[in-house]
């Protein structure tokens, strides 16, 4: 990808049939895919198969978090997928997250493991509605570090967020980004979201982007545009 950045393009859909549509018009030479709670729910395992058989890496962001031993098993049904990258809540403990990591240690494949802190769509408002009172930087610092202590491979944070949090995690850590928008989108649910350009400046490894492309009428064109500006 351009300047070591990978996009995974975010497959937001509730039916196979449109995200079989969009995989088509794109190619693997310019990105991967994200599939997450929604297209899996509908589709199951079946149209990663797909996406993986038209050559895309697959991020399968179903964002684990549960007792240990269901996170650690559901990390194995992921690897034997074979997907690129997996990922749990860091707001599931240490114990969650280091039987993750052991689950994928004991699969022969092994995708990455990223811990997610706090969502792009989350805001100081959100955080004391459930309980937490730390302000929201101190406690996504708090969560990427025990992301990287448990041994996980990067985190999914705003691109606002590494500013901060790069200085004190692992040089190879990932950041992986979603709430991407072009400058001249509307911010609709993301609270906390940055642009292409902005996201690259700051550190960000992996860009996540969803409805600047798959809400475009040309959605191959608007991947171009968006990597034109990388």
């Amino acid at each position: 990808m351009i300047n070591n950045i990978k996009i995974f393009v975010a497959l937001d859909y509730s039916d196979e049939t449109s995200a079989c549509r969009l995989i088509n018009l794109l190619s693997p030479s310019d990105c991967g895919v994200k599939i997450g709670k929604e297209l899996f729910t509908a589709a199951g395992p079946k149209i990663v198969e797909y996406a993986q058989k038209k050559g895309f890496e697959v991020f399968l962001d179903l964002k684990y978090h549960d007792i240990p031993n269901t996170v650690k098993k559901a990390c194995q049904s992921a690897a034997r997928l074979g997907v690129y990258m997996v990922n749990v809540h860091a707001l599931g403990g240490s114990e969650m997250m280091i039987a993750a990591k052991e689950g994928l240690t004991q699969s022969k494949a092994k995708p990455l493991l990223i811990g997610v802190t706090l969502l792009t769509s989350h805001d100081q408002k959100n955080l004391h509605e459930m309980g937490v009172t730390k302000n929201l930087e101190d406690e996504i610092a708090h969560l990427a570090t025990n992301v990287a202590k448990c041994g996980l491979d990067g985190v999914v944070c705003s691109a606002n967020d590494i500013k901060f949090l790069k200085p004190s995690l692992p040089k190879n850590f990932h950041f992986v980004t979603p709430g991407i928008r072009p400058i001249d989108s509307s911010n609709d649910d993301q609270k906390r979201i940055t642009t292409p350009e902005d996201a690259l400046a700051s550190g960000s490894t992996m860009l996540v982007i969803g409805r600047p492309i798959t809400h475009s009428s040309n959605p191959y064109e608007a991947l171009k545009a968006i990597r034109r500006t990388l």
